[in-house]
């Protein structure tokens, strides 16, 4: 059996990099069956911002674009309802978002008063320290909830499976400029490697091999 990578530890120099770095994620597009229902569970319930919408009869669909700060500085999600569809199938392909907060419990805690979907309780992850938790939105895309100190960008992750992680690496670096930051394998769950994290400045993608 091979051996398992050695992680990747970015030096001090690599973690001022995002600092200085132009490019940067501007927002994901995915769709919802109700654009109002989706808008005020992230706005009351992860403390979103709506920071637009429109509504394009013409073209059968509305969309908003929510996020913790203006598009200009800020990675933001644009969701999009197609008139008369009420549901999706989500696929296994897209894992979930992360967004980082000072308070896990707190903000589990709201999710739940407003009738909001915990699919992991806040705590601890398995073998570590970081205290995390999973929610689910209306329309079932999961939301890890990760307690980090202050950040500029709350919205920080987002997490998708491919087929061939090394492959996935090198256009990432290649066609779209992106840095990896690090790269763990854990063979307990039967994933190696599983798991990357590369980066546009503040904004960090995440993908795992299954």
């Amino acid at each position: 059996m091979a051996e398992a990578a050695a992680p990747v530890v970015p030096s001090v120099e690599f973690l001022e990099w995002p600092k200085k770095d132009k490019h940067r994620f501007l927002h994901a597009v995915y769709r919802v069956g109700d654009l109002d229902r989706t808008i005020k569970f992230y706005t009351e319930c992860l403390g979103m911002k709506l920071l637009r919408k429109r509504d394009i009869p013409e073209e059968k669909y509305s969309n908003a674009f929510l996020g913790f700060g203006p598009e200009e500085t800020h990675f933001a999600v644009e969701l999009t309802y197609n008139y008369g569809v009420d549901k999706y199938d989500i696929g296994t392909g897209f894992g979930h978002f992360a967004i980082a907060t000072q308070d896990v419990y707190k903000l589990v805690e709201n999710i739940k008063s407003k009738g909001g979907t915990v699919t992991r309780e806040p705590g601890p992850v398995k073998g570590g320290s970081s205290v995390i938790a999973f929610v689910k939105d209306p329309d079932g895309y999961l939301f890890e909830l990760i307690q980090r100190g202050p950040t500029p960008e709350p919205l920080c992750q987002v997490m998708l499976r491919v087929g061939d992680l090394d492959r996935s690496i090198k256009f990432y670096e290649k066609a779209l400029g992106m840095k990896l930051l690090k790269k763990t394998d854990r063979p307990e769950q039967k994933v190696s490697p599983n798991e990357i994290q590369l980066s546009f400045g503040f904004t960090f993608l995440d993908m795992l091999t299954q």
